[in-house]
């Protein structure tokens, strides 16, 4: 078929066409992906983290200050029913505060944003969940760290298109896996970075799976993590290994502003403690 306006060309095609997408993104690789180049200075400076979940202990020592908070919760009055707001909170459990802390250990200097959508009881609503994420999508965060999820099917859709709209804004989403064996959305998307418990307490490594759907593994089990009234526990579950990889994904995002996700998944792969000897 010779095409020569718009109209003539296959739905999605245009970008390519007339002047075209323009140069694709780029690497400014000189050798091998090194730690070195991969994360510059290891601070995830000017970097937007954002831990969805129970609230963030801003005065916690090793959480070191929160940017930006957001709390999202049903209200039967809002258009959408729901509600989100703007402004300091707490941390309603403990759980987004421990997530919290792992990212701050990873990368120092990121901007961290607490966005609110489980209770005391560390439960939630999907809807919330989704409009958390949907707040992240459109303020600029570039990470998501998402150390929660639905088996609810009735909103395997609605996460299936918030993940490709994050994908698509350079947003990078980490998910945490079911502790059971169960439907984890968005977890078990292939647009995610999927993490459950690698072995050992090492923070600095991650390791690759790359048939799924559990993506990336890192140290998850019986860990020492942040808790409420400035305290640690010692816990085990995927929800802890979520933001060991949101913390080098932090690195990464920092030393290689504007990466996309599958650039970013190459450069994480080749860092994972079971990457190919170089």
């Amino acid at each position: 078929m010779s095409a020569t306006t718009p109209e003539d060309l296959p739905a999605w095609a245009e970008p390519f066409h007339g002047p075209g997408p323009g140069p694709a993104p780029g690497l400014p690789l000189t050798g091998p992906v090194t730690r070195g180049w991969a994360y510059g200075d290891r601070s995830g400076r000017g970097v937007r983290v954002a831990v969805i979940d129970s609230g963030v202990d801003a005065a916690h020592p090793l959480v070191g200050g929160v940017a930006e908070y957001v709390a999202v919760s049903l209200d039967p009055d809002a258009a959408d029913g729901v509600r989100v707001d703007a402004g300091e909170h707490t941390d309603l459990y403990g759980h987004g505060t421990a997530c919290a802390a792992v990212i701050r250990s990873l990368a120092p200097a990121v901007e961290l944003v607490s966005v609110r959508v489980l209770g005391a009881n560390l439960r939630g609503s999907a809807v919330s969940f989704a409009r958390g994420l949907e707040w992240c999508i459109e303020h600029g965060v570039t990470v998501a760290n998402l150390s929660l999820s639905t088996t609810n099917e009735r909103w395997f859709e609605v996460f299936h298109d918030l993940v490709d709209r994050a994908s698509y804004g350079r947003m990078l989403i980490v998910s945490a896996m079911a502790n059971e064996r169960k439907r984890t959305i968005p977890s078990e998307f292939a647009g995610v970075f999927s993490v459950a418990c690698g072995p050992g307490t090492d923070r600095e490594q991650v390791w690759c799976n790359p048939s799924g759907p559990a993506e990336w593994g890192a140290c998850g089990i019986d860990v020492e993590v942040a808790w409420q009234e400035g305290g640690t526990i010692t816990a085990s579950g995927n929800s802890f290994a979520a933001p060991v990889v949101a913390g080098h994904l932090a690195r990464i995002a920092g030393a290689h502003p504007g990466i996309t996700p599958w650039q970013a998944r190459t450069v994480l792969a080749q860092l994972a403690a079971n990457a190919p000897a170089r």
